[in-house]
């Protein structure tokens, strides 16, 4: 009830109107069943944007941090992240991140859209960066389709460090859905998650027409905070993805 009532009354007509958006593709997301919604990720507002154009609920993983703060702000965050479709997830490793992808996989099992951002973390300069093999677990454990999805423009809506969001437009595109039957049966293989991951991210790259940087976003933060400190650090660029789809002399090939 809280989701809908932000959706369609308190948020949703507010964010139409100021942010108008072209969105092609969304007839890719299916009407029934599990799926994960893989998505780049430039800003904070992309978990606010995506679902509101998709006419089924979303859910999106989301830091425990967000849902235990104390006192009213805390408790009007808690309000606000479980309204809006995200559930808390323990992200400080170990069992905790095992626990994240059993949540996941339950999830999508019971039949619904997951929101997925194989990068880990926002881009900290708009280009699309390598993806966690997560995603790749979570879609051959659940026997789902993975729907790339490229946001484009949010990051100037909501630049890092922002409080404020800027009126503009924005385009959201939804690519065919990713089949990953043929890897049935090789969960836990890390060549193969690999190998989905990359596909993905192949999928992403050509979406959202973002230069492909072949290290974790995550990875690229620390580099920059080392070169804003006076410490010579370089950010690899990469054009493209091999083909990641393709696995030779074995079951997925």
């Amino acid at each position: 009830m809280l989701y809908r009532l932000l959706k369609y009354v308190l948020l949703g007509p507010v964010l139409r109107l100021l942010w108008p958006t072209k969105v092609t593709g969304v007839e890719n997301v299916p009407d029934t069943g599990g799926a994960i919604l893989a998505s780049n990720h430039l800003a904070v507002a992309d978990s606010f944007f995506m679902p509101l154009r998709v006419k089924r609920r979303v859910t999106f993983p989301a830091k425990q941090e967000y849902f235990t703060e104390k006192g009213v702000k805390g408790t009007l965050k808690k309000w606000f992240f479980t309204g809006a479709g995200q559930i808390p997830i323990d992200r400080s490793g170990g069992s905790a991140a095992q626990a994240a992808l059993d949540t996941a996989i339950r999830l999508l099992r019971e039949g619904n859209l997951l929101g997925i951002y194989p990068e880990g973390t926002r881009s900290p300069d708009g280009r699309l960066y390598k993806g966690k093999t997560g995603v790749a677990r979570v879609a051959l454990e659940a026997g789902v389709p993975v729907i790339p999805v490229a946001m484009i423009g949010t990051d100037k809506v909501n630049p890092i460090g922002s409080k404020m969001w800027i009126p503009r437009r924005l385009e959201i595109r939804f690519g065919k859905p990713l089949d990953f039957s043929r890897y049935a049966g090789l969960s836990g293989d890390r060549f193969i998650e690999r190998s989905i991951t990359d596909e993905i991210m192949y999928a992403l790259m050509e979406l959202s027409g973002q230069e492909y940087v072949d290290i974790y976003a995550a990875k690229a933060k620390e580099l920059m905070a080392a070169e804003a400190a006076g410490v010579r650090a370089v950010v690899p660029a990469q054009s493209g993805l091999a083909d990641a789809d393709r696995v030779p002399e074995t079951k997925a090939g």
